[in-house]
């Protein structure tokens, strides 16, 4: 992290986004950085580190922190997952509790609105933001209504409809946020879009790839993990390779196989599509081999968790 200059009335700081799974933060934190910081799905607990997404603007450094989905727990990852937004929550700025439009308050918000209300009653006073989502999704009768509804839920200090969609009131959100953190100079260098390591996205590139589409049949039983990354020997210097190494791993054979696909194919698409955002990522053309592997039911074990890097 590097300091850098601090205009008269300039603001930074961090702001966490919690909400259950689904609920739009990493769409969220992609459109307000104006790039793919986090990997998105139409599955829950897609999200498995906090990745950080910076908006620079001239009066501000917003750093966005994208964690897992607050869930209530059933597995030894799901109790790490959640330990993990809850260490977030006190050391961030502002907390933006996403709720999205096209669903109604469930049990899943009436935890996390709870949970953010033992924060706030642990003293910190961290200010807290509901954010509607999905905004786009819904007729106006029907966002009033949850507008209404999320007001009832949770005291915070501001309530922001949005759609990461078509962009509907990201500025706004952004100037509410904004609002809330104290004066200070730049955290990072101006043009730097995450801090997250390279292998770290890798991974979670390819993770988003392997999850889309699937049935079922293949819950988050899924662990992505790089293996390597490595220039191809003997290469011209005008025209480089990267050979990128990763494994996944699943919890069972019959996963192992959904992940494969009858011949190899459905492996084959993961990589193509992973291929196409790594390479944009890494700035050079990449060489992926994808390699699938049984970890029994990791997610329940401490010392795989351990070796899988949660």
């Amino acid at each position: 992290m590097t300091s850098g200059p601090s205009p008269a009335g300039h603001r930074s700081g961090f702001a966490c986004l919690v909400g259950r799974p689904n609920a739009g933060k990493s769409t969220l934190t992609n459109a307000l950085v104006g790039d793919k910081v986090a990997i998105t799905s139409a599955r829950p607990q897609t999200t498995r580190h906090t990745i950080r997404g910076i908006v620079h603007r001239p009066d501000a450094q917003l750093v966005l922190v994208d964690t897992p989905g607050l869930h209530r727990p059933r597995t030894l990852l799901g109790q790490r997952l959640n330990d993990l937004v809850r260490e977030t929550l006190l050391t961030v700025d502002v907390v933006g509790f996403c709720l999205p439009a096209d669903q109604r308050i469930g049990p899943g918000d009436r935890f996390i609105a709870g949970e953010l209300a033992e924060v706030r009653r642990g003293g910190r006073g961290t200010p807290v933001v509901s954010i509607v989502t999905k905004a786009d999704a819904v007729g106006r009768a029907r966002l009033a209504e949850h507008l209404v509804a999320v007001a009832e839920l949770v005291e915070a200090d501001d309530v922001v409809p949005v759609s990461a969609v078509d962009g509907f009131q990201l500025d706004v959100l952004a100037d509410v946020l904004v609002g809330h953190l104290p004066p200070g100079p730049q955290l990072y260098p101006a043009g730097e879009l995450t801090d997250e390591p390279a292998n770290v996205l890798i991974a979670e590139l390819v993770r988003e790839a392997a999850l889309e589409g699937v049935r079922d049949e293949l819950p988050h039983s899924l662990a992505v993990v790089v293996d390597e990354v490595v220039p191809r020997e003997d290469r011209p210097v005008d025209d480089p390779l990267l050979d990128v190494r990763v494994i996944l791993f699943v919890e069972r054979e019959s996963q192992k196989g959904i992940v494969i696909g009858r011949g190899g194919s459905r492996l084959r698409d993961v990589g193509t599509r992973a291929r196409a955002g790594i390479e944009g990522l890494l700035g050079e053309r990449v060489h992926l081999d994808l390699r699938v592997k049984v970890a029994k039911d990791w997610q329940r074990d401490p010392k795989q968790l351990n070796r899988l890097g949660f």
